[in-house]
Parts: C-alpha cells; structure tokens; sequence
C-alpha cells in the first residue's frame, strides 16, 4: 500500500471513530443534504486531521494528488475536506499538471463548500505558482458547460489583491455577467466586492459602465456601502 492509499485509510478510520449522529443530521440538512456527514465540526475536524498531516508530510506530490481524488471517492463530506487540507499543504510545491486534478476534484462531487477552497486557494496558488497559466486556463474555464468549472474562473484571483490582472477579471465577468444562475451571480459580487478593497475606483468605475445582474451588484458593492459609503456618491 502506499502513502496516499495509507493515508486516506487513516483518515477514514479517524473519522469512523469520531461519528457523531447527533451532529450528522444538522450538518447534513445545513448543506441541503447533498452529501453525508460524519457529523465532526471544522475544529474537531483539523484536531484528527493535524497529526496525520505532520505524520505524512513527507508525501511525494504525485501521492498526494493520487490520496486526494481517493479521498473524494469517499461518500463523507468530512473526507473531501481532508483532501483539500492536504491540497493545501502542498500548494508550494505543486508540480504543473496539478491543475488537472484540481479541475477534476472541481466537477467531483460539487458544492459551494469545496469549489470555493479549491478555486480561491488551489488554483488561486497554483496561477501565483505558474503565472502565464492564468490567463489560458481563466479564459478556457468560463466557457465550460460545467458550472462549478465557470464559477471557479471568477474566483481563482479572489486573494490577489494587488497581483489581480484586473483586465482579465472584468473580461472573466463580462463573459458571464448575464447568466441566470445564482451560484455564478453570487461569484461575481464577491470577486468585485474582495477587488474593490483594493481598487474601489476600478469596481465603481466598471459597474457605473456595464449592466451585470441585480445580485451581483449588491454583492459587489457591499463593502464600499459599509466602509467606504462616501465613495459611492454623486
């Protein structure tokens, strides 16, 4: 067996051991009840998961690409949380054809709950890792049938802040700016509303000149209605 077999093992045998029927069904009805749960809240959670991720630090990064999708196979919400945390420590060292397996881990079993980790934090860290993959990849990913592959090229620059390539941030919302569909509405009020704490000038300048969907306005402006409602008027 080796270290990503081991490791999804250990997982899964922690987390069996920590079941908790009390909590499962809240959990559960909490996420519309897409995906089962153990019922182990985010801070018992990274408790278990803290020494196995120090006792397999030393993973090679084809195991843990190879441990993630295993762990995505599992029918727990809690072990593709797992996944992700393990993802997360090898952002650094992510050889290039990672992006593939966080695309497919995308379409895998999808929710809000893991397109966005894997969106802002993977690919994100990814793109800052291989920087002219940003544009092809943002550019081939808003025109997906899939909607959690399109939601995620909105979100993959959301903790840029000053290394956002904003042109390709409003190309990315104008390709999908007239879409129907919450999930990408709420995606492009979030993108706009992080950037404009960096540039609110940019923000305000881009929604004064294009029409996007009522949703996406409100999202994208809320923090300059809270912090800075000054700048909105006239």
């Amino acid at each position: 067996m080796n270290q990503a077999a081991e490791f999804c093992e250990a997982v899964t045998t922690a987390f069996e051991e920590h079941r908790d029927e009390d909590k499962r069904i809240p959990m559960e009805n909490y996420m519309k009840n897409h995906y089962p749960f153990f019922g182990i809240k985010a801070p018992e959670r990274k408790q278990i998961l803290s020494p196995l991720l120090k006792e397999y630090k030393g993973m090679r990064e084809e195991e843990r690409l190879e441990a993630a999708i295993l762990l995505f196979e599992k029918p727990e919400r809690e072990s593709h949380y797992a996944a992700l945390a393990l993802l997360e420590k090898g952002i650094k060292k992510a050889p290039e054809h990672s992006i593939d397996t966080y695309k497919q881990l995308l379409m895998t079993k999808p929710w809000w709950d893991t397109v966005d980790m894997i969106a802002s934090t993977l690919c994100g860290g990814y793109f800052l890792r291989y920087e002219d993959k940003l544009r092809p990849y943002t550019e081939e990913w808003r025109q997906s049938d899939h909607l959690w592959v399109r939601r995620s090229s909105v979100l993959h620059q959301l903790k840029y802040k000053e290394k956002t390539d904003v042109p390709l941030l409003f190309e990315t919302i104008d390709d999908l700016k007239h879409e129907k569909e919450f999930f990408i509405e709420k995606a492009i009020g979030w993108a706009l509303r992080e950037y404009s704490k960096t540039d609110a000038s940019a923000v305000i300048d881009y929604l004064h000149r294009e029409e996007v969907r009522p949703l996406s306005r409100r999202e994208g402006l809320k923090w300059l209605k809270n912090k800075q409602p000054q700048l909105l008027e006239g």
